[in-house]
């Protein structure tokens, strides 16, 4: 079984709110063992019609470790701030 893998397109709409979901969000994903691919850099429309705000990846060892990690009560406190900061579409799928 491969790595499972969390990705997010993120529309910040309030940035200063935004700033304690990051800090909050990074501790929670570093406790459940997550690691940051993407987060937020600069993105190249090679095709289609997905215009993405604020692209992010987060890889975990499987889907139980990132269904954790979402599930958690240490994120729950920053996905409480983001669901209010922000308009998020936000998958998870599994790797090779």
């Amino acid at each position: 079984m491969g790595n499972a893998y969390v990705i997010a397109d993120i529309e910040v709409l309030d940035a200063e709110a935004y700033e304690d979901y990051k800090r909050l969000s990074t501790a929670a994903v570093e406790r459940y063992q997550g690691r940051w691919l993407v987060r937020g850099g600069a993105v190249a429309e090679l095709e289609g019609d997905w215009h993405p705000h604020r692209v992010v990846v987060l890889e975990f060892d499987d889907e139980q470790a990132a269904r954790r990690w979402y599930d958690s009560p240490e994120y729950a406190e920053a996905k409480a701030i983001r669901q209010r900061a922000a308009r998020s579409s936000m998958l998870l799928a599994d790797g090779v």
